[in-house]
């Protein structure tokens, strides 16, 4: 019997009794608790906090004075609409990158407690409302409704509808988090929060392309289709009510609020039953190691295995790629660089104000990933060492690296090449794009090799978003940006090629760029590398001690 359907003794009765209201002070006192502990545990803790409130303070007042001022605005419903969804949206997403922003959202760390599902869900609810995130969405929501709401009814209706929605988005977020619980604190949970850098610098990309084609397409008339179907899907439809009440429909606005209502009633009932398996439930997470299949994925990774080269180069490639496979900082870098590097030149194109040149931007971003190679061995990097006694032995390592890149970034070069032509329909400046980006993708591989010999440093393993050790930010600015600028000279000569090619009027010609630009970026990495080795092997003690701080 679990502790969530044991009897409840005479003791805990009268607490029980009153509807878990006697929980409600308890757990708000502890998210006080955890939230005052915190801010002890470091001075920097405390301005970093300190700083995040003001900051999300003055957001949300700049947000509330923006709404404020729409107040009378013809299409102001659809905006409020549209944007109480995209909150939502980010209420429901937010805890599966964040999990450890909130310790309470946890609830297997109650289990042993005598507590009943629903006094609980209560409790844990309330508790939710403590926060710089529902006071910001607070804020924006009461901006909201008071941009739609004339006369007495509006108003009335906004009083209910703002905390309405509210308590729908962190009703939505709990329901998300618990039913995740056990998938955020597994080795992929960590990989999503990892990851979660490369949702917001997605996300940024969308919403500036979608702000640059609101201002084109004649302003906020353009999202009135869009809100038309949005106010009717809770908590959207709380804000929607108060719009409908302001036009006189009484009945729609009440329709509008019991949707809402519904919805929070549902993902109650949804959380609870999520607690509750939760807390009754075996953790099968160590099933897996006896699943049947993973012999089969054993051997499907074998015969990939079996594509690379023999001896140091193919262990080398195979330890690399099993890095960008597995390890959660490697993995979000490469996931980041293949996801911006395709989204910036596509969406340029998509609007009409980009080129094809654009595509040379992904080689960039790929190339970026062989800088500090060492760094993400961290203090593992003694067992390559001691496989290192000679610049030979050196030069195979950084080789064996470079080509673990290429098996990724040459492919990748050439689809968002192609993709950013097709959509433009300009094929014929395809070629020189491919050579140009293939003689910078050799320039940052070349210049990549030196700065990881050179200036290599630290990856911490402990936060998601630290990525170099304390005292060693000098190292990673020196590391990238030198390299990025020794980069482009190295490319100088395509670069200048190219752009004499289109002021000759010879585009025709431009197709002796791509042998010319693979045979440059393949000579530039060679050189690169030979001059890389022997730096490597003669300064193995200063790497190891520089990238095993973290």
């Amino acid at each position: 019997m679990s502790v969530l359907d044991a009897p409840v003794t005479p003791a805990a009765r009268p607490s029980d009794g009153r509807g878990g209201e006697g929980l409600v002070p308890v757990f708000v006192r502890l998210k006080l608790t955890l939230l005052r502990n915190g801010l002890r545990q470091s001075s920097g803790r405390r301005a970093a906090y300190i700083t995040s409130v003001v900051v999300t303070l003055l957001i949300a007042a700049g947000q509330l004075i923006g709404l404020t001022a729409l107040r009378g605005h013809a299409h102001a419903g659809s905006l409020v609409v549209l944007l109480t969804a995209l909150l939502a949206l980010g209420w429901a997403v937010m805890p599966l990158f964040f999990p450890s922003g909130d310790e309470t959202l946890d609830p297997s760390r109650l289990v042993m407690l005598p507590l009943r599902p629903r006094p609980l869900v209560g409790a844990l609810l309330m508790a939710s409302l403590i926060g710089i995130g529902p006071l910001f969405t607070l804020c924006l929501l009461v901006g909201s409704a008071f941009a739609v709401a004339h006369g007495a009814a509006a108003v009335a209706c906004a009083v209910v509808a703002a905390p309405l929605a509210l308590l729908v988005c962190v009703a939505l977020a709990r329901a998300v988090a618990t039913a995740n619980t056990r998938l955020l604190t597994s080795r992929k949970g960590r990989d999503l929060a990892v990851l979660s850098g490369l949702v917001i610098a997605v996300g940024i990309q969308f919403v500036n392309f979608g702000a640059q084609r609101l201002g084109r397409s004649g302003g906020l008339a353009t999202l009135d289709p869009a809100a038309d179907v949005v106010r009717w899907l809770p908590p959207a439809s709380a804000i929607g009510a108060v719009d409908s009440a302001a036009q006189g429909s009484y009945g729609r606005a009440v329709v509008q609020l019991l949707l809402s209502v519904a919805a929070l009633g549902a993902l109650v009932w949804l959380w609870q039953r999520s607690l509750v398996k939760l807390m009754t439930a075996p953790d099968g997470s160590t099933l897996a190691a006896a699943d049947p299949d993973r012999k089969k994925s054993a051997a499907g990774r074998s015969r990939l295995s079996a594509l690379l080269p023999e001896g140091r180069t193919g262990t080398v490639m195979r330890r690399t790629l099993r890095y960008v496979a597995r390890d959660p900082k490697t993995k979000s870098a490469w996931v980041t660089a293949l996801a911006i590097g395709l989204i910036v030149p596509l969406l340029n194109a998509v609007q009409g104000t980009g080129s094809v040149y654009f595509a040379c931007f992904a080689a960039g971003m790929l190339g970026i990933q062989m800088y500090n190679q060492f760094g993400q061995d961290t203090s593992a990097f003694w067992i390559v060492a001691l496989t290192i006694s000679s610049t030979r032995d050196a030069y195979l390592e950084l080789r064996a690296r470079a080509l673990a890149l290429l098996v990724i970034t040459l492919p990748y070069t050439v689809l968002v090449s192609v993709a950013t032509a097709a959509v433009l329909g300009d094929w014929q400046v395809l070629p020189g794009v491919l050579g140009l980006s293939l003689a910078l993708l050799g320039a940052m591989l070349a210049t990549g090799a030196m700065a990881s010999a050179n200036f290599p440093y630290s990856i911490p393993q402990d936060g998601a978003f630290k990525n170099v050790a304390p005292g060693q930010a000098g190292l990673a600015w020196i590391s990238i940006f030198g390299g990025m600028v020794s980069a482009a000279v190295l490319c100088a000569p395509m670069i200048v090629a190219t752009i004499w090619l289109h002021l000759a009027d010879a585009e025709d010609w431009l197709w002796l760029l791509l042998p010319v630009g693979g045979g440059y970026g393949a000579l530039i990495t060679w050189a690169g590398l030979r001059l890389a080795a022997p730096r490597t092997a003669n300064r193995l003690p200063e790497i190891l001690a520089a990238v095993s701080k973290g």
